[in-house]
C-alpha cells in the first residue's frame, strides 16, 4: 500500500498476503483524489472511510490535512493491519471502529464534511449502501460522500448525485449534500 502526497506521501506499508479487501488502486486512488481537491478542502476536515479494508483512503485522508478521520471495518484481519499502520505513523487522528458498517450507520450522529465508502463489490447489499449513507444522520450542509462501485450500478438518479467518473474499472459516485445541481447553487 503506498500514500500518494501530503505529510505521509510515498510512504509504502506491505499489506499481508490473508487480507482479504480489494484496495482502490493507486492509479484511482490518486485521479479521485485529484477530483477531490477540487471540490473539498481536507485540511481541518472530518472524515469517515466505510468499509475501510488496507485502511489506504484513511491514511491518504490523514496525509492530506484532515484533522479527524475515523475508519469502520469489521473483519479482523484488515482491522489489525490498518491499526499497525497507525501505530507506525503515530497518527492520533485516526479512529478506528472495528464492525459492521450498516449498524455504524444506523446508530452513528456524529457529522462528517467527507465520507467515503468502498463496499466489496460482492456485497449482498451493495446496491443500498449510497441510499444508507444518504439517509443517515451523519450529513450535514455540504457533506461530500464518495461510494467507489464496479461499472453495473448508476447511482445517478438518486439525491444528491454530484458525478460519476471512471477509471479503468473503478467508478465512483460522487453526491454533494446541500448542492441543487453539479454548479452546487
Amino acid at each position: 500500500m503506498r500514500i500518494i502526497r501530503g505529510k505521509y506521501g510515498r510512504r509504502r506499508f506491505d499489506v499481508p498476503s490473508n487480507i482479504t479487501a480489494r484496495p482502490t488502486t493507486d492509479f484511482a486512488r490518486e485521479n479521485i483524489f485529484n477530483v477531490l481537491e477540487n471540490i473539498i478542502d481536507f485540511e481541518g476536515c472530518e472524515a469517515l472511510d466505510l468499509f475501510a479494508g488496507t485502511g489506504a483512503i484513511s491514511f491518504e485522508l490523514l496525509s492530506r490535512g484532515c484533522s479527524h478521520v475515523t475508519c469502520v471495518e469489521k473483519c479482523s484481519t484488515q482491522y489489525n493491519f490498518i491499526k499497525k499502520v497507525k501505530d507506525i505513523l503515530h497518527d492520533e487522528n485516526l479512529i478506528m471502529v472495528k464492525g459492521d458498517v450498516f449498524r455504524f450507520l444506523e446508530t452513528s450522529s456524529r457529522k462528517y464534511d467527507l465520507i467515503f465508502a468502498d463496499p466489496p463489490y460482492d456485497l449482498p447489499d451493495f446496491a443500498e449502501v449510497p441510499e444508507r449513507i444518504l439517509s443517515s444522520r451523519m450529513l450535514k450542509d455540504g457533506t461530500i460522500v464518495v461510494v467507489e462501485h464496479s461499472g453495473k450500478y448508476d447511482f445517478s438518479d438518486l439525491p444528491h448525485f454530484y458525478e460519476h467518473r471512471a477509471y479503468g474499472s473503478v467508478n465512483f459516485s460522487i453526491f454533494r449534500v446541500g448542492c441543487n445541481d453539479a454548479d452546487g447553487e
